[in-house]
């Protein structure tokens, strides 16, 4: 049998009963970075052999996890921290055993997103798990654009380095929301800081975040029912360049940049290579 077990994602004691009793049965441990995962066996005193499974071999770990469980050994999958699949290797995996037939069951305990919404406090009777997004900007906007009208609180995993360009991206294409940037859960520095889009996450940025950010409210789009003009104003009001400004109130109107553009003639700020990005 194969085990997809959950690890802490911080504090070594956030781990399951039924997670120390799987991995000290099982014959093999993959796990994502073995450097990293020996530190959590040996603090429970777990000696087991030890093999990789990330991101540029999981294909081949596949193949062999399936091999190792079909001949009746016990195999235990793990990431280097929370719930293995979730914006962590495993898909693969999982896919490959279920097209072979070969079965599978998860062991569950601790997941970074989820405990980052409720300390968050936003709304979580409905919410959206992004994961990490595009790294190229115009990748990462156009992935961002398909959510800008969801309702539901949107989630996202960030590196430290990325923050504030992720954040100013999201509000070029959400406009202003409010957020909450939540890093070192279970740890003794943990914090969750509520800030708004425009204003972006102050202060020096270390550790992994997860990012939380209100979901599309009911009758935002009001500002359509400004002029043109005014619509462009309050963006740019709210930080935007007048560029930006003109292209996220094209958006909310389902219009070109080139209809936009020509609201924004009179207004101050530049605007420079608009005119050679009409569509």
């Amino acid at each position: 049998m194969v085990y997809f077990v959950s690890t802490p994602i911080g504090n070594l004691k956030d781990i399951t009963l039924r997670a120390l009793d799987t991995l000290r049965e099982a014959d093999v441990i993959f796990c994502e970075d073995t450097r990293h995962s020996i530190k959590l066996l040996n603090a429970y005193d777990i000696k087991k052999p030890l093999l990789s499974c990330h991101k540029f071999n999981e294909r081949k770990a596949a193949e062999k996890i399936a091999e190792e469980a079909v001949q009746g050994r016990n195999v235990a999958v793990i990431s280097d921290a929370g719930m293995p699949v979730i914006s962590d290797p495993g898909n693969v995996v999982c896919a490959y055993l279920k097209e072979r037939g070969v079965p599978y069951t998860v062991i569950p305990g601790a997941n970074a997103f989820l405990s980052a919404l409720v300390l968050s406090a936003f709304p979580a009777d409905k919410f959206a798990f992004l994961g990490f997004l595009p790294e190229k900007e115009g990748e990462r906007k156009r992935f961002l654009s398909k959510y800008k009208d969801c309702d539901m609180t949107l989630c996202f995993h960030v590196a430290p380095q990325d923050v504030d360009r992720y954040v100013s991206d999201m509000f070029s294409v959400f406009g202003e929301r409010a957020a909450c940037a939540v890093r070192e859960i279970t740890k003794v520095h943990e914090e969750a800081v509520s800030f708004s889009l425009s204003e972006g996450l102050q202060g020096e940025k270390r550790g992994e975040y997860v990012l939380i950010v209100e979901g599309a409210k009911e009758g935002e789009n009001s500002l359509c029912s400004l002029s043109e003009e005014e619509h462009i104003t309050y963006y740019m009001s709210h930080g935007m360049t007048k560029k930006d400004a003109v292209k996220q109130a094209a958006r909310d109107r389902g219009v070109t940049k080139s209809e936009m553009y020509k609201f924004s003639l009179k207004l101050g700020g530049n605007c420079s290579g608009e005119e050679g990005e009409h569509e």
